[in-house]
């Protein structure tokens, strides 16, 4: 990953090269331009003062012809013709033949001039060929001037970019480290640092005023969670112990009995559901603590020797293999709920005579056990989906799972493999 600065400056650098590859052929037209232009000003003034020259000297048309004669021998790329009717227009001209004043093999490019002159009040056309300096190397030299102060500017922004960066982003990486270190649950707000830079004091105020609102949000929704655990915890107390001393009368007849019975396990259910909720509720709200250090493979041991009872019942064959001294940190209350939940939900749905298979490494956390076909897995973790029709869970065993692994990093998966429902926890 890079940063913005760079990102941006890395896009400008790729524009610029591209524009200065550009700006070779545009130099190479634009200076050949110049030079034919020039030329084509040049040999018009030469053909001025010839005309001047010739005419200045006032001689007889005899004497004329052999001075004519003469130039047309000294000057190679210049002619003088006599010509009874004039030229309609001057003609301007680039040829390419061998310098004439070279002794070696060069064909060089001449810029040609076609015009009118009148000498003695005779019209003549005169022919005027000036050799045409090298435009690739002048473009050559300009490019390699070009390509200096282009490498200097792009390494000029570079060095700048990377020493006004840390100054001009320190309000931004302040108010990042900020945000990262911040914990909704200390409900405690960031006191950003002070800038000049409009952008960064309107970020700031900005998330002031969300991380406020926050605040005051889980503020009000762990008092709601709180509240909620003592308000509906004791009217659910009440009713279950009128419902067992209503068990325990004698003038029940059996239909009112079994009444009472159902009405006995719908709030134990109702109790249980509540205070996986308001469990929810506070995972969530992260109102525990992760800072301690857990010695994972004990708990695990504790909660297969507190479910031998249910092992039996349902007649399961039971095998572990727990690697001793696995530490994790996290919060132990958290991680004993979510063994329980593993390997409860690992009873309740293994067939009477079936198998469960607990494991402990240092990658992670094991329940396989067995099971006919694959489940669901868009609806293991949700909340109140069953995986079957056994109705005596609450439907957050799972979701409750997932949360705990949430709040510590964790991460839970779901296989079925050779006739086994795996459960992983990966630290």
């Amino acid at each position: 990953m890079k940063n913005l600065l760079q990102k941006s400056l890395r896009q400008l650098t790729i524009f610029a090269s591209i524009v200065f590859a550009l700006s070779i052929p545009s130099y190479f037209f634009l200076v050949d331009w110049i030079w034919l232009k020039e030329l084509d000003e040049n040999n018009y003034l030469i053909a001025q003062r010839i005309e001047n020259e010739f005419n200045e000297q006032n001689i007889s048309d005899e004497k004329l012809a052999e001075s004519i004669k003469f130039w047309n021998e000294i000057q190679p790329v210049s002619k003088i013709k006599y010509s009874l009717q004039p030229l309609l227009k001057d003609s301007l001209y680039t040829i390419k033949r061998q310098n004439v004043y070279s002794k070696k093999e060069i064909i060089d490019r001449f810029r040609g001039l076609k015009t009118n002159i009148k000498i003695n009040n005779k019209n003549h056309v005169l022919i005027v060929e000036t050799n045409v300096e090298e435009t690739e190397e002048t473009v050559a030299y300009i490019a390699m001037a070009t390509v200096f102060f282009f490498l200097i500017l792009v390494i000029g922004f570079w060095v700048l970019n990377k020493r006004l960066s840390k100054k001009i982003w320190q309000p931004f990486q302040d108010t990042l480290q900020k945000l990262k270190s911040f914990q909704l649950n200390s409900q405690k707000s960031i006191d950003f640092l002070e800038t000049d830079t409009i952008e960064f004091a309107e970020l700031n105020a900005t998330l002031d005023k969300l991380l406020q609102h926050s605040i005051a949000t889980y503020r009000n929704q762990k008092e709601f969670t709180e509240n909620a655990s003592h308000e509906l915890q004791t009217p659910l107390a009440i009713l279950k112990n009128k419902v067992d001393i209503l068990l325990q009368s004698d003038d029940l007849t059996e239909k009112q009995y079994h009444i009472a019975e159902e009405m006995n396990k719908a709030l134990l259910r109702s109790s249980r559901t509540n205070k996986n909720l308001l469990l929810l509720a506070k995972i969530e709200n992260s109102q525990f603590d992760s800072s301690e250090l857990i010695n994972f493979d004990t708990l695990a041991a504790q909660s297969i020797d507190g479910l031998l009872e249910h092992f039996k019942e349902k007649n399961l064959t039971v095998s572990s293999d727990i690697q001793p001294g696995i530490e994790v940190k996290g919060n132990s209350a958290l991680t004993e709920i979510l063994i329980n939940n593993l390997i409860i939900n690992a009873i309740r749905y293994t067939s009477p005579g079936g198998t469960i298979k607990v494991g402990l490494s240092k990658s992670g956390f094991e329940i396989r056990n067995s099971g006919d076909e694959t489940l669901n897995p868009d609806l293991l973790f949700k909340r109140f989906s069953r995986i079957a029709t056994d109705d005596n869970g609450s439907g957050l065993g799972l979701s409750i799972v997932q949360e705990i692994c949430s709040f510590h990093s964790w991460k839970t998966t779901y296989n079925f493999e050779n006739g086994e429902h795996i459960f992983k926890v990966l630290f």
